[in-house]
């Protein structure tokens, strides 16, 4: 049963028509490109760039499918800081190493949500099954691992007695 928020007129004209309407006003306002004090210009171009906006189909469903992408990325988001700020207690401040971290992953889950919203990554998508069929499925590829495993294992073990310091010494 559809509410009166999912209504057509409202889900493919008036939501993604207010959403750029407001970003591309603000973004007028807070650089002053038309000049200062000029929002009666800002708000015009806004308009017009709003509804070429929603007379063009492809660009609306990729910003809807962005905005879901940004409405599951803050669920998870709050729900990792929530997590974060338990095991700290209560102290949820991310630092700098951390922060670089977070905004490189940050960058490539947006990069890696626009190839899928837009499409392009059916190449991409192919090119990854591939090499993951390749390294993981293949025949040889189960001793291959294992033997890998086995000796990260030893060369570990052998760091960690090489750079451990004995009680004696």
């Amino acid at each position: 049963m559809a509410t009166i928020l999912q209504y057509p007129i409202l889900t493919d004209f008036l939501y993604p028509f207010l959403l750029i309407f407001f970003i591309v006003f603000a973004i007028l306002q807070k650089t002053k490109i038309l000049g200062d004090g000029r929002a009666q210009l800002d708000a015009f171009v806004s308009l017009v760039v709003g509804l070429i906006f929603v007379s063009a189909v492809f660009p609306k469903i990729v910003v809807g499918n962005l905005i879901l992408f940004l409405a599951v990325g803050l669920v998870v988001l709050f729900v990792g800081l929530m997590l974060w700020g338990f095991i700290n207690g209560g102290n949820a401040t991310i630092s700098g190493g951390m922060k670089k971290f977070l905004a490189v992953i940050l960058f490539i889950a947006v990069v890696f949500a626009l190839i899928a919203i837009t499409g392009f990554g059916g190449g991409l998508e192919n090119l990854f099954t591939t090499i993951f069929d390749f390294l993981f499925v293949s025949k040889w590829s189960g001793t291959l691992w294992t033997n890998v495993i086995i000796i990260a294992l030893i060369i570990g073990a052998i760091l960690v007695v090489v750079k451990t310091k004995t009680a004696s010494s």
